[in-house]
């Protein structure tokens, strides 16, 4: 994390393989103390973390490749995809969601 005038640029970390929890509360929680959001490309399997807005995370994924990516927030609101809240509804993409993070984010 580094200021740039009065804008703070942080780093983003993109997961790709198991990678401890200890290190991302270390030196990847910039934004607030006690979680860290991320957002979840479930067919790359891969984690974006560590900003301060959801879109930012996405938008590092997209420019990674990720053609769409899941996470709770208000951009996960897709009435055309029949989930018109904040959390994902689907019990398969949460089945998929949680079981990459238990494989990347490693206790």
């Amino acid at each position: 994390m580094y200021a740039l005038g009065k804008q703070i640029i942080i780093n983003m970390l993109i997961v790709t393989s198991p990678t401890a929890l200890q290190e991302i509360q270390q030196n990847h929680s910039h934004f607030f103390e006690t979680m860290v959001k991320v957002v979840v490309d479930i067919q790359r399997k891969m984690i974006a973390l560590d900003a301060d807005l959801n879109a930012d995370l996405e938008q590092s994924l997209l420019e990674e490749g990720s053609i769409e990516v899941e996470f709770t927030s208000l951009i996960n609101i897709r009435p055309a995809q029949n989930n018109k809240s904040m959390e994902i509804k689907d019990p398969k993409v949460q089945k998929k969601v949680t079981e990459i993070v238990k494989k990347l984010l490693i206790k």
